[in-house]
């Protein structure tokens, strides 16, 4: 389903984001989405990685009053927690180190219309603070600034994580949660949408084959369509949109006769070496799977310059810490006994290493 039109008395057109499925879930969450545009109020998106959070959000807005007005969007995720509140709030100039000039945040850009916050897990408890008085007051000052500035914003915030749980133990303010969710809406996994899995492959297919400038888009064979269905799809649409353009582009005589699904299937066995992930120090930290790695691990280490060993070490129990709490970063943080900024702090050594 793709909807589309045009603003009314104006030239202006508008596309409200392409919406595909036919399915019960799908079309029942759809109605959710319907509903609750329509209310001024903030909206919490819950849903699995790939399942379309941001594109829900985007149809709230387009279906909404607000719809002529700005949508802006923020990953949180992609900023670092001194990054995060100028961006939200803006700053004035001479307000930091580089600040040569006022610059608004995200807050004004959005005014009379809606806010997207994608990951707002990843937002530090400071700037949650903030982020609660605009919420509560529509106020906010911006950075290196004490003047007031008053918006009307509508707050959508999107996550994959368990925002109850880390407002439980402390790592999310409670009181920004009940505010952020006068209403919450969980975004259904690809898994209870098989009804959709055909509609969605045919769309991936047919946009594939139009960027590699076929005039035939390719028929999706009984036999895959019978794989497609079968799978669990852990990492749900955005899965799927790889491994049907995977597909396409591998298929011949107009036909896709069968999909790949991992495309890590080394076709010469398992001949590489089995290890983890790369330090700064260029040397490689063995997976601990192994019986004995760990004392392996050290006797490197320990092979190494003083400062060459602490860097070693430090970037090793931040990736292991990582790992066993699924890249969350807040969690890790606390199994390491740092706070959160800290932890961000030492990573920022490593950018680009995990």
């Amino acid at each position: 389903m793709v909807l589309s039109g045009q603003s009314q008395g104006s030239s202006k057109h508008f596309s409200i984001p392409e919406a595909l499925g036919q399915s019960e879930t799908f079309l029942e969450f759809q109605e959710q989405i319907s509903k609750v545009a329509s209310i001024e109020r903030p909206v919490l998106i819950l849903g699995e990685r790939g399942t379309g959070k941001e594109l829900a959000a985007s149809r709230i807005h387009f279906l909404s009053k607000r719809w002529q007005k700005p949508l802006v969007t923020l990953n949180c995720s992609a900023l670092t927690p001194t990054l995060i509140g100028s961006e939200l709030f803006g700053y004035e100039k001479g307000a930091f180190t580089g600040a040569g000039f006022r610059r608004p945040g995200r807050f004004e850009k959005a005014s009379e219309g809606t806010l997207l916050l994608d990951e707002v897990g990843t937002i530090p408890t400071e700037v949650q603070e903030k982020i609660l008085r605009v919420v509560e007051y529509g106020n906010f000052e911006r950075v290196g600034s004490s003047e007031s500035i008053h918006v009307d914003v509508r707050i959508v915030a999107a996550t994959n994580v368990d925002l109850s749980l880390m407002a439980q133990s402390g790592e999310f303010k409670q009181d920004l949660l009940d505010r952020l969710s006068f209403e919450v809406i969980y975004v259904p996994p690809l898994r209870e949408r098989k009804g959709d899995i055909l509609v969605l492959s045919n769309h991936f297919a047919g946009r594939m084959a139009f960027e590699l400038g076929w005039d035939e888009i390719p028929r999706i064979s009984s036999q895959a369509l019978k794989s497609l269905e079968a799978y669990p799809w852990p990492g749900n649409i955005r899965e799927l949109k790889n491994v049907v353009e995977r597909a396409v582009y591998k298929s011949s005589f107009g036909k896709i006769k069968e999909v790949s699904f991992n495309p890590f299937n080394n076709p010469y066995g398992n001949t590489l070496e089995n290890r983890a992930v790369k330090v700064h120090t260029g040397s490689l930290i063995p997976d601990e799977s192994k019986a004995g790695d760990s004392v392996d691990i050290m006797d490197g280490i320990l092979k190494k310059s003083f400062k060459e060993a602490v860097g070693e070490l430090e970037w090793y129990l931040l990736s292991r810490a990582l790992k066993e709490c699924q890249f969350n970063q807040k969690k890790a943080a606390k199994r390491l006994g740092l706070s959160y900024d800290q932890f961000r702090g030492i990573k920022k050594k490593y950018a680009g290493r995990i």
